[in-house]
């Protein structure tokens, strides 16, 4: 299966208090993919409460193919690339540009 950045995918997401299966987004470039055996994601979810400026509401969440509104955190793994991972859509270009800039405050190495 081919991975692109901006893809939401359906994983089996490893958290605090153990694996649940969820949405998560694809982080990790297609550069990344050609070097390396797992994909690099972030994590989807529902739970709306306590946002911090790392955090995104999608605003495009029901034509991205979830059933939900739905918010990234930056709460973000590596995961091998598996058969228990499945494509549901694509984040819009508004919400993935949006990703990405929760993604350059919340990693120390992006500061200018």
């Amino acid at each position: 299966m081919s991975f692109n950045a901006g893809d939401l995918l359906s994983v089996d997401f490893p958290g605090v208090t153990g694996i649940k299966r969820r949405p998560a987004v694809i982080l990790s470039s297609s550069t990344y993919h050609s070097i390396h055996p797992d994909i690099i994601v972030g994590l989807i979810t529902s739970q709306i409460k306590g946002l911090g400026i790392t955090d995104y509401t999608l605003q495009d969440w029901a034509t991205s193919g979830l059933r939900v509104a739905s918010v990234f955190r930056s709460f973000i793994v590596t995961l091998p690339v598996s058969t228990n991972i499945m494509r549901i859509g694509q984040l819009s270009e508004r919400d993935w540009d949006a990703v990405r800039s929760c993604i350059k405050v919340a990693f120390a190495a992006l500061d200018p």
